[in-house]
């Protein structure tokens, strides 16, 4: 059933790189030999309270080591499932400013308030790429260092489900899919930047969604992976009952952390990986990783990190096919000292659907003197369900608010069925 070579071929002549393909490789032949990329309860544990740390804030805290940091935002999503066909991060967000704008400025205030040269770096994706780059223009002479403002995430062909053959649609985009965030790794060494940053002296990337205007740079949780010599930390909450269907954290039967997404659970056992109970931690993709020690790990498997293969089901033109991915947060199993730091609510504010913007757009948030997005004080914690087939388009969005934005700061839930107009 094996159809590698034309994989490789198919690959060879797109231009993929060397490494790439081998990454290709490693996880087609997992699946060809039967993964399922489930990780099942028998195979895991509840996680030692002593591998996770609780973050301290200090507002004392001097900055010791913000000169070897490095920012990367993941940003190669396109916002299908919002109605978008751009970068999601090119939406306005307060005041007319988009996500990017917002993360350009909080950086160009750490770099005055810090004095430090605060590299940030895009993995845009090859939907994203070329859109974020002409935006990013307007903000002149921000690249610092001679570092690049952005690689591109790697592309997989996709693999038919009925033969294990590649996908050949008369639309090549359609061919092909981004392998999830888990390529990080494999892109950031591929574009020479992971050699690049450790030959400037730059010890720790710190990595987050852009879509995530709560993940800034915190240098009391910088102090603490350098106080414990940490190689990789993850930014983990407690779960509630918005966070269920998020990947959280697990513990090997060895005793290593590992994360599980919901795309890697069993059917018959989703109701206990929602146990917002048993499983109390859930991953905010933001994390801290030593570049000389992914190196070292890229190294020592011959550059292809051993991620957990995540298979992602889709169906294209009636043709079923599967999508190899990986996510990036599964490396903390892979890494010698690695721990999970418990943050404050504060550090999780993704946007995932219209809904979660409408409450970015009210007056339930604001942006602070450091030009970060932070709930106003007093704010309720508020819940929406919004009905989607009426308000899950950014057009549908709009157009209830084309009258304002409503004020959200003293609701605790709100649900809509059907299209209401706000005033």
């Amino acid at each position: 059933m094996s159809h590698l070579n034309e994989f490789i071929q198919k690959m060879e002549i797109a231009g993929i790189k060397t490494q790439t393909i081998k990454t290709f490789s490693h996880y087609y032949k997992q699946f060809v030999n039967g993964e399922k990329g489930k990780l099942t309860k028998s195979q895991i544990t509840l996680p030692d309270r002593t591998q996770i740390l609780d973050y301290k804030y200090d507002s004392d805290v001097t900055c010791k080591h913000l000169e070897k940091l490095a920012i990367i935002k993941l940003n190669g999503g396109l916002g299908t499932s919002m109605g978008l066909s751009k970068a999601k991060s090119l939406l306005p967000v307060k005041n007319d400013d988009t996500f990017l704008d917002i993360i350009v400025k909080q950086t160009l205030k750490m770099r005055e308030k810090f004095n430090v040269n605060l590299p940030l770096i895009f993995m845009n994706s090859f939907n994203t790429s070329k859109d974020t780059i002409e935006f990013l223009n307007k903000f002149k002479d921000f690249s610092v260092c001679d570092i690049p403002l952005e690689f591109v995430q790697n592309m997989f062909p996709k693999i038919r489900k009925d033969d294990f053959k590649p996908l050949e649609n008369k639309s090549d985009a359609q061919n092909w899919n981004p392998p999830g965030h888990g390529d990080i790794y494999n892109a950031l060494s591929d574009s020479g930047i992971l050699d690049l940053l450790i030959n400037k002296g730059f010890e720790y990337i710190f990595v987050s969604n852009s879509d995530n205007l709560g993940a800034v740079v915190d240098v009391n949780i910088l102090n603490m992976i350098y106080d414990n010599q940490l190689d990789f930390a993850m930014e983990v909450c407690i779960r509630s009952e918005m966070d269920k269907k998020g990947g959280h954290l697990a513990s090997t039967k060895d005793g290593n952390l590992i994360l599980r997404e919901v795309a890697q659970c069993p059917d018959d056992e989703i109701n206990e990986f929602q146990d917002i109970n048993s499983y109390k931690y859930f991953n905010t993709n933001n994390l801290w990783i030593s570049l000389k020690a992914l190196k070292s790990k890229l190294i020592e498997n011959d550059g292809v990190l051993p991620l957990p293969l995540i298979l992602n089901e889709k169906i294209v033109d009636s043709i079923n096919v599967i999508q190899m991915e990986t996510a990036m947060g599964a490396a903390i199993s892979i890494f010698n000292n690695s721990k999970a730091i418990c943050v404050e609510r504060n550090r999780f504010v993704p946007v995932k659907k219209c809904q979660d913007l409408l409450l970015l757009w009210s007056d339930a948030y604001e942006i602070n003197q450091d030009y970060v997005l932070c709930k106003r004080p007093g704010a309720k914690n508020t819940v929406l369900e919004l009905d989607n087939d009426c308000y899950g388009n950014i057009e549908q969005l709009k157009l209830a608010c084309e009258n304002g934005v409503p004020s959200l700061y003293n609701c605790e839930y709100l649900k809509i069925k059907g299209f209401v107009k706000f005033n």
